[in-house]
């Protein structure tokens, strides 16, 4: 019996050893993948590495355009370094088109050294996890759009049994009832994120505090990605024919306004003169004869 206890008391420690281990061993790899994971929640809808520019910048080699410690302020408060007028933050700010990045939700300053060094570790890779979708460049075409406008609007359901997208959004050609007012306009989303390339990475990890817990459970299959680009495409470029037109009926009413007061001036201007005219070459031929 004292044999057993003093074996049960070796063995306590071992165990309690090996618990620690494990817990270690898991919550090292936990820790590791979180920057990862949050990465693809968080930044793959505008950002890639080694895919190009998005609506923010391509962050391959970011590491070489700007110390550690601006970019992990920057990463804690980017509208704060943005009000402060940093050149750098403006410069970005422009070349998104006007667009303002937002603090990230839940990030710390562990958490911004953990992403910025993903980012570093991806960028020696010659192909990185987050190169960004491979979206196909073939031409849009008309039975595209009403394939997205049933997705956008519900009428076709999503594959993976996600929302359809009117629930929250809407675009200016449904009408005032024609959608949701909880997110986006989305009318000129396909401008707004930079076209085909930047509006197929928001769609396929969109970055909202709402959308991205139920999408990542049900996100959009790839299938369904480029029927909603043709749509709202067509939304984008239906409404700046619009909002022109406005501009060009006022330009050709004010060329048209213009001209016919020319025609008026003329008429008065010479009637004017005639009346000036005839008297002195009246009066000339009168002392002639």
């Amino acid at each position: 019996m004292a044999s057993a206890n003093h074996s049960t008391r070796c063995a306590r420690p071992l165990i309690g050893l090996l618990a620690v281990t494990l817990l270690l061993v898991s919550s090292h790899a936990a820790v590791a993948q979180v920057p990862a994971t949050y990465f693809k929640q968080n930044c793959l809808s505008c950002h890639t590495i080694g895919g190009g520019r998005l609506l923010g910048p391509d962050l391959k080699n970011l590491h070489e355009r700007q110390n550690r410690e601006w970019l992990v302020d920057w990463l804690l408060d980017p509208e704060g370094v943005l009000k402060s007028g940093d050149p750098y933050a403006v410069k970005m700010q422009k070349e998104a088109r006007g667009a303002v990045m937002t603090r990230s939700p839940g990030m710390t300053r562990d958490l911004a050294h953990a992403l910025l060094d993903l980012i570093e570790a991806e960028s020696r890779l010659e192909k990185s996890q987050f190169g960004g979708m491979q979206m196909s460049d073939r031409a849009l075409t008309p039975e595209d759009i009403e394939d997205g406008r049933a997705l956008f609007t519900g009428a076709s359901p999503f594959k993976n049994g996600g929302p359809s997208c009117i629930g929250c959004h809407h675009v200016n050609s449904l009408g005032a009832l024609g959608g949701g007012r909880l997110g986006l306009n989305l009318t000129r989303a396909y401008a707004t994120l930079g076209g085909r390339k930047g509006l197929a990475a928001w769609l396929a990890t969109p970055p909202s505090l709402t959308m991205s817990p139920i999408f990542t459970e049900h996100p959009i299959d790839e299938e369904e990605i480029l029927p909603l680009i043709a749509f709202l495409k067509s939304e984008t470029e239906k409404d700046l024919q619009e909002s022109s037109a406005p501009l060009i009926n006022f330009v050709l009413v004010g060329v048209a306004g213009a001209f016919v007061l020319l025609i008026v001036f003329d008429r008065i201007w010479n009637g004017r003169f005639r009346a000036v005219r005839r008297p002195l070459i009246d009066q000339a031929y009168g002392q002639g004869q």
